[in-house]
């Protein structure tokens, strides 16, 4: 059994998990975990959790320990040179004409590298940026392309529902969000509403999909021909979450009923003739 934690990482917001390693974390401790060739700080999330071998998928890297007075003095050292070094590479990318838009600057914890994260619209050739940038900070340097949605992550903000970005806050995976799900949803295909902050169509979408989906099992066809107790009318809406249907009657005049209440035309029929068979 492994104790593991997850921990999302400082400023590319990507959540993982993590050996425990005997350090006494609980939710939102910060702290000093390992990376590739490195030591970065990190936030924990969620509780410690017993984790079966067999479960790992990976071999998994180690909490060091819960972030010191030392660590963090380390830390705001590194953020005020993260703040100088984003400036100087935005500054020689626009001095290049690179068509490409600086996200973030990292240092690691032990300043043995820098990342930059950059969003493109096609392939960029940085090479000549990195040589300068090595040459003028004396340190390791990774040019990292990443999505919108990523961006938005790193960037964080407040989402058209007045909360802080899903994709900041909680989400520790992307899923993917379509069209289809507005439609099934019955919402409005405004682009304006429909899209975060990072273009792309909202995270929120999918959360509901599968009770959507569950719920349209039982629903009518708009367009379809039904008999109401106040005569033949046609279904010119739905409402999935009240469970019922909006009908045009022949006279103009619109009545709800719910879906338990339709029958069809088809159906009908089939009733009559069942009624008919009995009475024989």
């Amino acid at each position: 059994m492994y104790e593991i934690i997850n921990i999302r990482m400082r400023l590319s917001g990507e959540v993982v998990p993590y050996d425990v390693n005997n350090v006494n974390l609980r939710p939102g401790s910060w702290c000093v975990v390992e990376i590739e060739k490195g030591l970065d700080l990190g936030v924990a999330v969620g509780a410690v959790k017993m984790v079966l071998e067999s479960e790992i998928k990976q071999p998994l890297l180690k909490v060091m320990r819960v972030m010191t007075p030392e660590d963090d003095a380390q830390f705001q050292e590194n953020t005020r040179k993260e703040e100088a070094v984003y400036h100087s590479c935005n500054r020689m990318i626009r001095e290049k004409n690179l068509s490409m838009r600086l996200v973030g600057a990292e240092y690691f914890f032990d300043q043995s590298k820098i990342i930059f994260y950059f969003t493109a619209e096609e392939r960029v050739d940085f090479r000549e940026l990195v040589k300068e940038l090595a040459q003028l900070f004396q340190s390791r340097i990774e040019m990292r392309q990443i999505g919108v949605r990523d961006a938005a992550r790193m960037l964080d903000g407040f989402g058209i529902c007045g909360r802080e970005l899903c994709c900041s806050s909680f989400l520790k995976e992307f899923t993917p969000v379509t069209i289809k799900m507005a439609k099934d949803q019955r919402l409005a295909l405004n682009p304006e509403k429909l899209s975060g902050i990072c273009g792309r169509l909202l995270c929120c979408l999918a959360y509901e999909e599968c009770q959507y989906r569950e719920l349209a099992k039982g629903a009518p066809r708009e367009g379809m021909k039904i008999e109401t107790p106040y005569g033949a009318g046609k279904i010119k809406g739905i409402n999935l979450l009240k469970g019922a249907a909006i009908v045009a009657l022949e006279g103009g005049r619109e009545i709800t009923m719910p879906f338990t209440e339709i029958k069809n035309e088809k159906q009908k029929m089939q009733s009559e003739k069942c009624k008919a068979c009995k009475e024989k």
